[in-house]
């Protein structure tokens, strides 16, 4: 009866801390205790007293039976105690913090190798960590409203266009240097007045092509006033501009130098490339001269800022026997950028296209995946009249090109 009574105490205490180990070494033990050890116990006492059992002995025995039995059970229970307490720190200790995994984004398979979701070392993206961003990079010329163009993105809440980050020479001293400048863009971890919250859609920057050919060409068709007569102040020598153009080159080399590496580089790391050129590349060779003027002469009390009604008093005299020459060498550069990247994904614009239809904005949201928003600028144009306003030597300008395949450039595509 008494081993019956500490079997179930003992299943008790193990059914309380529900341990199935100690719950079956404990029962075990119970099965033992009811089918030998009373009658062990007795008959060894009285094999060792030599006595003849008492009417009340029974009751002697079961009392050193019971006294035996919990000094048993305490022991085993604190065996199981520990082993409890073993497994329970070790399973703390073993507890991972794992990230929610993001969900599949709902788009198109070819679409995957261009949707990433970037993890900035700088700060956290929080609630927007699931926020897929596109890569996209800005190629185009020195005057061709490209930075027109990026405001206009940076104008949309989930674009984030960092500028010309190439002009700062150490960015683009190797294709290393460049490649460690471009993971800090693409991993949002760069900062500048064009980031934007932690929900960034899509970011890039603005690279300007290889214009070496391009820039000794232009700086060979202005000409030089030395007669020192109506042009005045309005005129820029020969010496400045080979100077400025010069500048020029150096800061956009890079991007076709190392064009092959750049464009392994796109591919594998999904980044989409945006070309934004001129239709009108005399239009754009005129602005090209008057930001040189603008550069050289360093208007507005000696601080170098783009005035658009200043500079569009500037007519520049440009050489008519080089022009040419001057205009296939920049054709030459733009058919070779969209060679060189014609194996990335891409869109092609042109400047006149998006100031006159509205649809190709939306065109390019499209292409990078955000949200349609209408987008402004506070930017000017410089020249917004005829050509003919902005040329001093016009009619020398008109001869060269009447009759080539360049003509067209003479029209005014101007808007006012």
């Amino acid at each position: 009866m008494i081993s019956n009574t500490l079997c179930k105490w003992e299943s008790l205490v193990a059914w309380k801390y529900e341990d199935q180990a100690c719950f079956g070494q404990i029962s075990v033990t119970c099965l033992w205790f009811i089918t030998n050890f009373d009658t062990w116990v007795i008959d060894n006492l009285q094999e060792t007293f030599m006595l003849k059992s008492p009417k009340k002995s029974p009751l002697v025995l079961r009392m050193v039976v019971l006294m035996f039995a919990m000094v048993c059970g305490v022991y085993i229970c604190s065996i199981c105690l520990k082993q409890i307490g073993t497994r329970t720190t070790n399973e703390f200790l073993n507890v991972k913090v794992t990230q929610r995994p993001c969900p599949e984004p709902n788009i198109e398979p070819w679409e995957i190798p261009y949707v990433h979701y970037p993890k900035p070392i700088t700060y956290s993206r929080a609630e927007c960590a699931c926020n897929p961003v596109r890569y996209f990079a800005i190629l185009s010329m020195q005057r061709s409203g490209s930075g027109w163009f990026e405001t206009l993105l940076n104008n949309h809440t989930n674009i984030s266009s960092n500028g010309e980050i190439f002009s700062v020479k150490v960015r683009r001293s190797n294709i290393s240097s460049i490649v460690e400048t471009l993971d800090t863009i693409y991993n949002l971890d760069w900062l500048s007045s064009a980031s934007k919250n932690e929900c960034t859609a899509a970011v890039g920057l603005k690279w300007m092509l290889n214009q070496v050919m391009s820039c000794l060409g232009e700086a060979g068709a202005v000409e030089s006033d030395t007669s020192g007569g109506s042009q005045g102040n309005n005129a820029v020598s020969l010496v400045a501009d080979v100077r400025i153009l010069e500048e020029m080159y150096v800061i956009s080399e890079g991007l076709l130098q190392h064009h092959k590496e750049i464009v392994e580089y796109f591919r594998t790391r999904g980044v989409s490339a945006i070309f934004l050129f001129r239709r009108n590349l005399l239009r754009r060779m005129i602005s090209v001269l008057a930001n040189s003027y603008d550069r050289d002469a360093k208007l507005l009390n000696g601080t170098h800022k783009s005035h658009a009604e200043i500079l569009a008093r500037y007519k520049p005299i440009i050489n008519a026997t080089l022009l040419i020459r001057d205009l296939k060498q920049v054709e030459e550069t733009q058919t070779k950028a969209l060679e060189y990247f014609k194996s990335t994904r891409h869109i092609i614009l042109y400047y006149e296209d998006v100031l006159k239809n509205s649809t190709k904005l939306a065109d390019v949201q499209e292409f990078l995946k955000v949200p349609k928003k209408d987008v402004k600028s506070r930017q000017v144009k410089i020249h917004k009249g005829p050509l003919s306003n902005y040329v001093e030597n016009w009619d020398d300008v008109q001869k060269a090109l009447n009759g080539t395949q360049y003509q067209s450039f003479l029209q005014g595509d101007h808007r006012k």
